[in-house]
């Protein structure tokens, strides 16, 4: 075969030489001797017949005048082994293959028919008889490799010797390696199809184009989607779609896949899922897992790790697969477990509560249960307390509402507490307390003027203004200073606990009045004592007058100072000759008391402005006596009137060194003439002019 085909080609070379010579003689002299040779050929048209004929070499072809030589000389068509070519419109042959010509000498035809002609065991080349179109020229045939396979489509209805089968025109199937493909005229190559490797750890999602029995042997309808997870090459059928490739998912014991069913079927434990159905898959079930076609992968759920001081309540716990809504479960450390669909946790990891021996916890009831530890039933809406030292756990059927610690108390120092079930406020003072679970802390409020006034010095501060009534002039001034203190103040109020016992030192020679409105009585504390004030006490609150001249309610005080102290002030008189006169006078004062006796105390505070009122006691007088006395007078004996207005004449017709104020035990000593200056310019006039009389004598 070899000697046959190297022969075959030697003989081919000189016969397109051969022709190229004998081409160029045509051409040079329009000669009609045609010299063809070996595996050449022509066709030859015979124009009284109008048939074309074949005419093959090695031979001389004598054209003859009513003869055309249409082809040629045309190298005739070889065919190596394994290789093919398409004839399109192919000759008709007999059972023998002898070609079949009609009664004209034209050769018989198959028009628009295909021909596939592959190689002869003698490697003869063949010509193209009239007619025949070489459709596709001398190809290999195709090689399909492992794991590959040629997507094939019927164009005419066929039996395939291959399979036995019978093929109708559209339908497809695979030509699967490794084989050579040997093509028909009946059948197209739609595409060369490759198998997918599927690595561990993976599978391919595959989904059915029409109704089609698996690999398996598995009917699959339309539309139905299923995995393969076989490892190694896989090729798709035909009617089977590659969808996705899935990777699986590694499970350890700190996770877990949180999977929902997307219709009924079973899962690859073998458990049967119903449509919405919510599952955990663990590293108890397996080690990786890939989802299946009508699995959802809802979350990756972490583990939830609990040590031997936590807890945690988990709402709607999973019983049998199924959760039961409502209910509660406590979970104990030391523990490790997953959420379950559908469970959560109520309050997230929680410590559990180790009591000190000045701490506890109130509890409430949520649901009726019988108390071990106490050994008696609970009803919903129970409050009691747990004092430590203890560990506790709080079950499912009681809510902590509060963790008490005791509140260390000095002698001096206390609370407001309030009973909630009585609604009654006491002071607890001096010791150490714990609240119960029926008691809570009381904030006892107190009128804004008071607060300010407990963070002041009854003493350096005495004749500080609260209402201020100066002139403009004295505002812009003071606009700085004010601004301070009522920083300062703004600073104390914030940092006072309203819940703690309210305490005010009073000074020494100092006195308050504090009066329960629940009793409706008042008590009288004299200085230096430590106040404390009640529940239900409430400080008196003195508004004095103040300035020069005096004017009402410009100091406010807790506590009355018992002096001796003075008040300067200025009034203005008249005399009987109509002159004006302004006087600033300075007042010494203090009170007489009998601190035992409980009446002469409430004295103290009987008169609400005692500066006032003396002041204008004193005022009254002072004018009284100035009103009869000429101005002259008034000039020359101005202190001895004024202190016999004030003091009054004694049985021994000498002027009394005090004057007493019965109401509430005030005691004016001395009378202070600081200055005397007319008010009017015409007194002003005459008194220097009685000035410059009495220089001149």
């Amino acid at each position: 075969t070899i000697f046959i085909t190297l022969l075959s080609c030697l003989l081919l070379q000189a016969a397109d030489m051969s022709r190229s010579g004998t081409r160029t003689s045509h051409q040079e002299g329009s000669n009609p001797l045609y010299r063809i040779p070996p595996y050449y050929y022509i066709h030859v048209l015979d124009q009284n017949t109008n048939i074309t004929r074949l005419e093959v070499g090695p031979k001389t072809f004598i054209k003859q005048d009513n003869e055309t030589v249409t082809i040629g000389p045309e190298r005739m068509i070889t065919v190596p082994p394994h290789h093919y070519c398409t004839i399109e419109s192919p000759v008709v042959r007999n059972e023998a293959g002898v070609v079949q010509f009609d009664e004209n000498g034209q050769v018989k035809l198959l028009h628009a028919d295909l021909e596939i002609r592959l190689a002869k065991p003698d490697q003869i080349p063949f010509p193209l008889y009239p007619g025949e179109i070489l459709r596709h020229p001398v190809t290999a045939l195709k090689v399909v490799a492992a794991n590959s396979a040629l997507h094939l489509r019927a164009v005419l209805d066929l039996y395939d010797e291959t399979t036995n089968e019978q093929r109708h025109a559209g339908d497809e199937w695979l030509f699967e390696g490794p084989a050579t493909y040997i093509p028909r005229k009946e059948i197209s190559v739609e595409e060369q199809v490759r198998a997918i490797i599927i690595g561990p750890n993976q599978a391919i999602r595959l989904s059915a184009r029409k109704e089609i029995t698996d690999r398996a042997g598995q009917r699959r309808v339309t539309g139905e989607e299923w995995l393969v997870k076989k490892t190694g090459a896989y090729l798709p059928l035909v009617h089977e779609k590659v969808v996705s490739v899935e990777t699986a998912h590694v499970l350890t014991d700190k996770n877990a896949l949180h999977l929902r069913a997307l219709k009924t079927f079973t899962d690859d434990f073998g458990k049967q899922r119903m449509n919405g159905e919510e599952w955990l898959v663990t590293l108890n079930d397996t080690e990786t897992h890939i989802l299946n076609v009508y699995e959802q992968l809802v979350a990756v759920v972490g583990v939830i790790v609990l040590n031997s001081r936590q807890y945690c309540v988990v709402l709607d716990p999973v019983a049998d697969g199924k959760p039961q809504l409502g209910k509660k479960k406590l979970i104990v450390g030391e523990k490790s477990f997953f959420l379950q669909p559908g469970e959560k946790l109520a309050n997230g990891i929680e410590g559990i509560f180790i009591l000190g021996e000045d701490e506890g916890i109130i509890l409430r009831c949520a649901e009726a249960f019988h108390d071990q530890q106490a050994n008696t039933d609970r009803n919903p809406g129970d409050r009691w307390m747990i004092r430590g030292p203890i560990e506790y756990i709080p079950p499912t059927q009681v809510q902590v509402a509060i963790r008490r610690k005791a509140i260390p108390l000095d002698e001096n120092e206390g609370i407001y507490v309030r009973d909630t079930k009585t609604g009654r406020v006491r002071a607890v003072i001096g010791e150490t307390y714990m609240l119960t679970q029926d008691e809570e802390l009381w904030e006892k409020e107190l009128p804004q003027r008071v607060e300010e006034l407990l963070t002041r010095d009854p003493l350096a501060e005495r004749n500080v203004q609260t209402h201020s009534q100066t002139s403009n002039k004295s505002q812009q001034q003071a606009t700085t200073a004010s601004v301070i203190e009522i920083t300062s103040v703004k600073s104390k109020l914030s940092a006072r606990d309203k819940s703690k016992l309210i305490t005010y030192p009073v000074p020494h020679n100092a006195v308050v009045q504090i009066y329960n409105y629940k009793s409706k009585k008042a008590r009288i504390i004299f200085g230096p004592e430590l106040v404390m004030l009640g529940p239900d006490e409430q400080f008196t609150l003195m508004s004095l007058s103040g300035s020069v001249p005096k004017k009402p309610n410009q100091n406010q005080t807790l506590c009355l100072l018992l002096g001796p102290d003075f008040f300067t002030d200025v009034i203005v008189i008249e005399t009987a000759d109509h002159a004006r006169l302004s006087l600033r006078l300075s007042y010494n004062w203090h009170f007489e008391v009998n601190k035992d006796d409980e009446k002469d105390a409430g004295k103290l505070f009987s008169v609400p402005d005692f500066v006032g009122d003396a002041a204008k006691a004193i005022a009254s007088r002072i004018r009284g006596a100035v009103a009869g006395t000429k101005f002259d007078d008034f000039h020359q004996n101005s202190a001895h009137i004024i202190r016999t207005s004030v003091f009054g004449i004694d049985a021994n017709q000498h002027i009394s060194d005090r004057f007493v104020f019965p109401q509430n035990n005030l005691i004016i000593t001395s009378v202070d003439i600081q200055s005397v200056e007319p008010v009017d310019q015409r007194t002003r006039d005459a008194l220097q002019k009685s000035v410059q009389l009495a220089i001149e004598v």
